[in-house]
């Protein structure tokens, strides 16, 4: 997308988006604008640039937006989710690649985004890629996604410590996440570029 006017519309139709699953989903409020912010960095990091980079940082931004065709109930529940209510959380990324997909200037975006729950063992959903056949801003996304996971308090438990991140992300190393990325994450410039407003 060459034109500015149409970037700047798609820009504010991204922060509609992202505005409107914030106000569902109250819980991950600003969830999105730290992922993004945390994929942009690790993406630089990894060399990637241009177009590949924008899309990558768009397809951060709305990652979750799948959580739009999700129940509030499930979404809100404070206690642990029963086996059909995680299975149907575990439709936000199909859902969120269909709508995105209607849009033909985010046919990439989408592909990202019904990835990033994916695994490098194969063993993510939705469909089980493993290794390379997963994305390369999916496997980035993946890893952004957990630490923000981590950062953030949950009823079941505190927020955990930056060394606490460090051992978790070697551990998943090889299973969960890309062991090729996983060098190039540096925690701390990562938590340093989170927008304060994103930690609110």
């Amino acid at each position: 997308m060459d034109n500015p006017c149409e970037k700047i519309i798609l820009h504010d139709a991204i922060e509609c988006l992202t505005a409107a699953l914030d106000a569902k989903d109250h819980y991950t409020q600003g969830h999105s604008s730290r992922v993004a912010d945390m994929s942009l960095a690790l993406s630089t990091t990894l060399n990637i640039r241009g177009l590949e980079l924008e899309t990558i940082h768009i397809a951060a931004h709305l990652h979750d937006i799948g959580k739009i065709g999700i129940s509030d109930r499930i979404l809100n529940k404070r206690g642990k989710l029963t086996k059909h209510e995680w299975e149907q959380i575990k439709e936000h990324p199909v859902i969120g690649y269909n709508i995105l997909s209607k849009s033909n200037d985010l046919k990439e975006v989408a592909t990202i985004v019904l990835s990033h729950h994916e695994r490098w063992d194969g063993d993510g959903y939705p469909d089980g890629l493993n290794k390379n056949k997963i994305p390369l801003g999916s496997r980035i996304i993946s890893i952004c996604d957990a630490i923000d996971a981590m950062i953030s308090s949950r009823p079941y438990r505190e927020a955990l410590s930056t060394e606490a991140i460090i051992c978790e992300l070697k551990s998943c190393s090889g299973f969960q996440f890309d062991p090729y990325i996983i060098p190039y994450v540096d925690i701390h410039k990562l938590l340093n570029v989170i927008s304060p407003i994103s930690l609110k």
